[in-house]
């Protein structure tokens, strides 16, 4: 059974918080697309709960001025053969 939206936003969020997991890793984990992770904490968790919101919005933030390094090792890794 799948779950409504409201609580998978929350779901997500809390998980985001906790373990300053980016998009990808927690749709991943939750078994859904980055972009419904995306769209439910971006859109549906700020009218479902404004405090986590401000909590996974600073995670988020946190990832995407990161996300350039972690590309560049990834890259790096790909040609060293790991």
């Amino acid at each position: 059974m799948r779950e409504p939206s409201e609580l998978r936003s929350i779901l997500l969020g809390e998980y985001i918080a906790e373990t300053g997991a980016t998009v990808r890793a927690a749709a991943k984990v939750f078994g859904v697309s980055k972009s419904t992770v995306h769209k439910d904490v971006t859109e549906r968790l700020v009218k479902d709960d404004p405090v986590l919101y401000k909590r996974v919005k600073a995670v988020l933030e946190k990832n995407k001025s990161e996300r350039h390094i972690r590309g560049g090792l990834a890259t790096k890794r790909k040609y060293k053969g790991e």
